[in-house]
């Protein structure tokens, strides 16, 4: 068995600040030796469940998250910036099952732990074929475009209804439960990591509860961005379309150019954002 990881940050057993998640900010460093511990709880259960092979991507952020030096060192471990796949980079085909830990509801999800779409600020809403969608199904649906499905998520209360919604009777490993956006009710690490642990071993050891998510091609990726300089500079990109002052278009027929191009304009309205300073 091939096992897929992908880890997020806001969904990680016992955090809730913002400056938690980002380089530099107070407690980032406890941050990602928390992020650590229970990616390390998802991959013993691929192993303990059979796997023969384990790989794992930072999905958070600049994706240099993950202590290389802490992570079990029987997985493979893909980190870096400006991957092109992202949050799903390493992620083919071969596989037989994706597990996705740390993830968190879309944005303005109602007590959503640190809940967004892809950016923090830049995005107000991303739809696909018009539906709106946060990261659980916006990765759901590029595994389900390789065949590969979703065996569990692990992540705040939110993000596992969010996954349910999504993917019906899929696993999930609720580590802690959002009281607003910055707020939650806490489940000490050590007993979110048996959980993600108990609750990744019965899905893997059940393959025939998996199914993907197979979307219907072709494939309109909205983005509704939170200022019209993103919007527009998103659109010289070839076959992004301007439809709003602050929104954009692309349709493709493969799956794999939806979340490239997300990385791509991710990238663009980080450089816009930030240069934007109060208005950005």
């Amino acid at each position: 068995m091939k096992v897929f990881v992908s880890v997020d940050m806001e969904g990680i057993s016992g955090l809730t600040d913002p400056e938690e998640m980002r380089a530099g900010g107070r407690g980032y460093e406890r941050g990602c030796e928390l992020m650590t511990g229970d990616a390390n709880a998802a991959i013993r259960a691929a192993f303990d469940a059979g796997a023969g092979q384990v790989v794992v991507t930072d999905a958070h952020g600049t994706g240099r998250n993950l202590r290389a030096d802490l992570i079990d060192e029987r997985c493979t471990l893909i980190r870096g910036p400006y991957k092109p796949m992202r949050m799903g980079e390493g992620l083919d085909a071969s596989f037989d099952v994706a597990l996705y830990v740390g993830y968190h509801a879309r944005a303005g999800a109602r007590c959503g732990v640190l809940n967004h779409t892809w950016m923090g600020r830049e995005i107000q809403n991303v739809l696909l074929n018009g539906e709106v969608v946060g990261e659980i199904a916006l990765m759901a649906g590029y595994a389900g475009s390789l065949g590969v499905p979703v065996g569990l998520v692990a992540g705040d209360e939110a993000a596992c209804a969010e996954a349910r919604d999504v993917l019906g009777g899929v696993e999930t490993a609720a580590v802690k439960e959002g009281r607003d956006r910055y707020a939650a009710a806490l489940i000490p690490p050590a007993r979110a990591r048996e959980l993600i642990y108990e609750r990744a071993t019965r899905a893997l050891r059940d393959p025939e509860s998996w199914r993907p998510l197979v979307l219907p091609a072709p494939y309109t990726l909205t983005v509704e961005w939170n200022a019209t300089a993103i919007a527009q500079s998103c659109a010289l990109i070839p076959g992004v379309r301007l439809t709003g002052g602050r929104t954009t278009e692309f349709s493709t027929g493969d799956y794999a150019e939806i979340v490239g191009l997300l990385g791509v304009c991710a990238t663009i309205a980080g450089g816009i954002g930030c240069a934007g300073g109060q208005y950005g």
